[in-house]
């Protein structure tokens, strides 16, 4: 019989088998050590992630949930296409860039970007932890309470804080300043998605409002 912890684990391994392929095709060769680099790096800091959302069911179903068509609202669906896109563009514009050298970012300045993409993944495990009702999609769980502590006594949505710190450091990591620009879109559709999340929120959340008042920021300290 397999355990949950093991349908998490082949998840992660066939969406890491997929990205590593995409990166090689886009790229046009293997030689490419960035792709390895950042495959063995995630590879290794989802394997917490994986024993977590595999002993915790309610997290464990909110999360293997996602995209476009596990929203129920119309916005929701654009804006997740959107952040599809966005995310997509941002694994291959730093691929296309090996193959067709637009740019070069220095050794140091990748290897910075790796340690860009675990402290995003460590960020995301802290949250992971605090709260099993962490959704892929927006919504409302049965008994679902506001979550005020760990990252969220920082941050409002901790979990976009974390991807959006994880994208800005994959194009570094994978050795391209284009990479930046499906990047900075991306964190830009994490914005659009919280503000009309905040509002559902506030709406279908008993004590969300209060939070909001509490915890002033949204994705960055002292940013916004």
């Amino acid at each position: 019989m397999t355990t949950p912890i093991v349908k998490v684990f082949r998840r992660y391994t066939i969406s890491l088998a997929i990205l590593g392929v995409g990166l090689m095709l886009a790229a046009g060769t293997v030689h490419y050590w960035q792709a390895w680099l950042l495959l063995a790096v995630v590879s290794l800091a989802c394997v917490p992630h994986t024993v977590l959302i595999g002993q915790d069911p309610l997290l464990r179903e909110s999360r293997l949930r996602s995209g476009p068509t596990a929203e129920s609202r119309p916005i929701q669906k654009i804006i997740v296409t959107f952040l599809l896109a966005t995310t997509v563009a941002a694994y291959l514009v730093p691929a296309l860039d090996r193959r067709f050298g637009w740019s070069a970012v220095p050794l140091w300045l990748c290897l910075l970007g790796e340690g860009v993409i675990l402290l995003a993944l460590w960020w995301g495990y802290r949250v992971f932890r605090v709260n099993s009702f962490g959704a892929a999609t927006v919504q409302v769980a049965e008994n679902q309470r506001v979550i005020d502590s760990g990252p969220y006594a920082t941050v409002r949505h901790p979990m976009y804080s974390g991807a959006s710190i994880y994208t800005l450091g994959l194009s570094l990591a994978l050795g391209s300043w284009w990479g930046l620009i499906p990047a900075a879109l991306t964190v830009l559709g994490f914005a659009w998605r919280l503000a009309d999340e905040e509002k559902f929120l506030a709406r279908q959340l008993p004590g969300y409002a209060d939070y909001c008042a509490k915890v002033r920021w949204r994705l960055f300290p002292g940013v916004y």
